[in-house]
């Protein structure tokens, strides 16, 4: 079972329709709050190349990053 890290903000509309999704999908995942971590928003910018978008969904046990999240 892969596991999974959401970096975002809580009062972001994609970052709680991913958080939403993944609990229906019983997928394994942590969420890192961007606002209140600055760790956390240092791995996202890694991530995006230095820009601040959220969600970022990193699948940890495979490595794969996806930059945004639409649900589709």
């Amino acid at each position: 079972m892969s596991h999974y890290m959401i970096f975002g903000k809580e009062d972001c509309p994609h970052t709680r329709k991913a958080r939403d999704d993944f609990k229906k999908m019983n997928r394994a995942f942590m969420f890192v709050n961007v606002d209140t971590n600055a760790h956390g928003l240092e791995k996202l910018l890694e991530y995006t190349e230095g820009k601040y978008i959220v969600p970022v969904i990193v699948e940890v046990d495979e490595g794969n990053v996806e930059i945004g999240y639409t649900g589709d």
